[in-house]
């Protein structure tokens, strides 16, 4: 009986020289988990919970942070004499939790990259960056014109969140050679934690016990649908923040609304823009000219309000999860989320916008 406490700990070691290992058979985890369990795994969590009006995630995340703070206050007088067997059933909890994490999502950490998938070059010019650019510069511009029919004017979307979370569906009926896409069973939610995940400076995040995509609801609206795509981009399998970014910029302006095409190409010609200021003020500067008034009137409405939300808080969050991401096959950690640029600019090498 003894030796039994022993068991879940030693299961959490093995666990983690598991993962070490299934790193080098990326192939095998594509095959058997992404493309095979997970799809089986994700659609019935979103077949059984999508329908539910409200985040039952974020309602488990609340009951078990009530519970632990519960615990904790109950056994705070024992962690002198028993902190081993304290340590021991923590360990055990956390086992069981890192089992089912990656049962359910997170081994596809562990799948093949997209740079290789889809046979993507990794690196590119400040040349090819630039001319990339000035075509989204020039994509960006043609629909905020459409949409306000003043380049002075800033996109307003004003559509409800059932409208978006509907709408943003139509993207993923596309399909491409190198990457097909099958998004069924909507499962797409406002999170009861908007405001805290405003605070942790996060625009959404996949619930990966649950695969509801969580939506943070303060959010300026125009960026919402390419949010959403985002979180959708988790749901289907792909874990990287970069390749998340880079199939919701695709689901994004393959969808017949404008408002998705718009919030796609300014969020990428954001990503490009402060690219290139690190690499050269100068261009920056000129490329910036070319852009419409209303699309930096955007930009300035999204700096606006992440500013009166700018405290400490997030800080040590991004902080936080710049050293999950990197635990997780993500090296570049939140440096990662602007990764997809590269894949932007060598996908269209030789490919029209």
């Amino acid at each position: 009986m003894k030796k039994r406490k022993y068991l879940l700990p030693f299961f959490l070691v093995f666990q983690i020289v598991f993962l070490k290992l299934i790193a080098f058979f990326p192939e095998v985890v594509e095959q058997y988990y992404s493309n095979g369990l997970y799809v089986y795994i994700s659609n019935f969590l979103r077949i059984v919970l999508g329908g539910i009006p409200f985040s039952i995630g974020d309602v488990l995340y609340g009951c078990i942070l009530s519970y632990l703070l519960f615990k904790l206050w109950k056994t705070r007088k024992t962690w002198k004499l028993n902190w081993k067997n304290n340590l021991l059933q923590i360990t055990s909890v956390l086992s069981v939790v890192y089992f089912v994490f990656h049962f359910i999502w997170a081994l596809n950490y562990y799948r093949v990259p997209l740079f290789d998938k889809m046979n993507i070059t990794r690196e590119y010019s400040d040349t090819d960056l630039e001319k990339f650019t000035q075509k989204l510069i020039q994509k960006t511009n043609a629909l905020q014109l459409e949409i306000t029919h003043n380049k002075n004017n800033k996109v307003h979307f004003a559509a409800p969140f059932e409208t978006i979370f509907e709408a943003s569906t139509n993207g993923y009926k596309y399909d491409i050679k190198e990457l097909p896409f099958h998004y069924i069973h909507s499962s797409k939610k406002k999170s009861l934690f908007s405001l805290p995940l405003t605070y942790m400076g996060f625009a959404g995040y996949l619930n990966p016990f649950t695969n509801e995509a969580q939506i943070n609801d303060k959010l300026p609206r125009y960026t919402l649908p390419n949010v959403v795509c985002h979180e959708m981009a988790h749901q289907i399998g792909y874990a990287s923040e970069s390749e998340c970014n880079f199939i919701g910029f695709l689901a994004g302006i393959n969808n017949p609304d404008l408002y998705f095409q718009y919030s796609a190409y300014s969020n990428a010609l954001r990503y490009c823009m402060m690219n290139i200021a690190l690499k050269n003020e100068t261009k920056f500067k000129a490329l910036k000219l070319k852009i419409n008034p209303g699309i930096l009137k955007n930009y300035k409405e999204s700096d606006a309000f992440w500013k009166q939300y700018d405290t400490f808080i997030d800080k040590g969050f991004h902080a936080f999860y710049d050293q999950y991401l990197k635990m997780n096959q993500q090296k570049d950690g939140i440096e990662s989320y602007s990764k997809f640029v590269d894949l932007l600019v060598n996908y269209y090498k030789t490919r029209a916008l």
